[in-house]
């Protein structure tokens, strides 16, 4: 009977439809990501923490001023399409410019990970997962792994007080895997 039906010209076609289909699913996809990691540990800026003085420079009457990074604005991930946990914080340079670290983040791998900055609030549950390509927002580069310490240059044009938000976009599913609220 199989010998029979692999002579049929509407076998072949439907067995090329079905390899062509399985080969895009697993691309569009890639289900091993679920199961794989990638932990990045980059160097992250030492900066002032309530135990520990700034830096400052020497003063009589005038107000001390910091001349290491400090941190303006961070937050904790919250969970949304997967379980992702870790701190967001903008790091102000010494010369200026900002960048955002991602603090000991821990999330799940998937297709197509990008790290935004948005305007839009971070929800709690299902509500949250698809908000941040509602308003305006700022990508600034593909998520460079799933787990560790990572830094991101923040562009010298963009309003931090008008994106009080950070997401793990994944851009393939238009979905957040986890977000945090930058105050």
């Amino acid at each position: 009977m199989i010998a029979r039906l692999l002579r049929k010209p509407l076998t072949w076609v439907a067995v090329v439809v079905l390899a062509a289909g399985g080969t895009l699913g697993l691309y569009w996809f890639q289900p091993w990501k679920l199961v794989t990691d990638k932990e990045v540990n980059e160097t992250l800026a030492v900066v002032p923490t309530p135990d520990a003085p700034a830096t400052t420079a020497p003063t009589t009457a005038a107000p001390a001023t910091v001349s290491g990074p400090v941190v303006v604005r961070q937050g904790a991930f919250i969970s949304h399409e997967h379980e992702t946990s870790g701190t967001a914080r903008v790091v102000r340079q010494p010369d200026g410019s900002h960048r955002l670290e991602l603090v000991d983040l821990d999330t799940s791998n998937g297709p197509d990970l990008r790290v935004w900055l948005s305007d839009q609030p971070v929800r709690e549950g299902v509500r949250g997962w698809r908000v941040f390509d509602d308003g305006d927002w700022v990508e600034l580069g593909k998520l460079k792994g799933n787990k560790g310490d990572q830094a991101y240059a923040i562009p010298a044009s963009t309003d931090l007080d008008q994106l009080g938000s950070v997401s793990i976009w994944c851009k393939r599913f238009s979905v957040s895997f986890g977000a945090a609220t930058l105050r």
